[in-house]
């Protein structure tokens, strides 16, 4: 059964090689560990929109940090050369990267680029990055709620990973695998639905493709409305501004945790 995981994997990613580890926060500390390693000084990541243990751990491996300006968690342009990338390529779990243009431009000023898919497996994103990691926790599209996956190309990276490398239970994780499809299917028609009953609010980047919706409040009056919506429907929020959202005034509909 592993090597079904591993296969399905790979495809998804469009990696050669694949390593299980403990959790998403160890495929990510492992990553940043790869980059020290390879030399890189400075590691690049979103100024929203990105994971909490993102600056925890350049902090940890005393890498210098710089945040990028983006637009509500996605970048259009990076002037920066010579360093790694970190990047959530589904911002906030609510609005897709264009993951083309972050690639071309990492391509181009030389930098090592590392995509985070816990919320972008199964689309086209995920597949772009010099190393690729996903998380398969709690209200993750894999919620398998133990272990994640590291996916490269080159040998030598995979060799170094091996030292992270855990079983996890595989069996269940095929069959999350064997459902994402729907799962994300499911999520779509859900996020279609609130966007569509929310038309009259600030809906952030409506017209990307996502999961999460998330809904920018002016007063105390459209916050109240906006979680009392949530409660008749019963849809977990969490209130922003947040690092790993957005940083303004918003709700955040949390349609990833819906179970199909």
């Amino acid at each position: 059964m592993k090597n079904n995981c591993e296969l399905e994997l790979k495809r998804l990613t469009g990696k050669k090689y694949l390593v299980f580890v403990r959790r998403g926060n160890t495929a990510i500390l492992a990553s940043l560990k790869l980059v020290k390693k390879l030399g890189y000084e400075t590691v690049l990541i979103q100024d929203q929109g990105g994971w909490m243990t993102y600056q925890q751990y350049i902090r940890k491996l005393k890498l210098n940090e710089l945040r990028l300006k983006t637009d509500y968690g996605l970048v259009s342009n990076i002037k920066e050369k010579n360093a790694a990338l970190l990047f959530n390529s589904m911002a906030g779990y609510f609005a897709l990267q264009d993951m083309k243009l972050i690639s071309d431009f990492s391509k181009k000023n030389k930098l090592f680029l590392i995509n985070d898919v816990s919320g972008s497996i199964g689309t086209e994103e995920a597949k772009y990055g010099d190393v690729i990691v996903g998380s398969f926790g709690r209200w993750k599209s894999l919620n398998l709620e133990e272990g994640a996956f590291i996916a490269v190309d080159k040998k030598e990276y995979y060799d170094f990973f091996q030292d992270f490398s855990v079983d996890i239970d595989y069996e269940k994780l095929y069959k999350k695998l064997s459902r994402l499809k729907d799962k994300l299917l499911f999520f779509d028609v859900v996020r279609t639905k609130i966007i569509h009953e929310l038309s009259d609010y600030e809906v952030i980047h409506r017209n990307k493709l996502g999961i999460n919706v998330i809904i920018k409040f002016s007063s105390d009056d459209e916050k109240e409305k906006l979680i009392n919506y949530c409660k008749e429907n019963n849809y977990e929020f969490v209130e922003c501004p947040r690092y790993i959202k957005v940083l303004d005034n918003a709700i955040s509909i949390e349609v990833k945790r819906l179970e199909l």
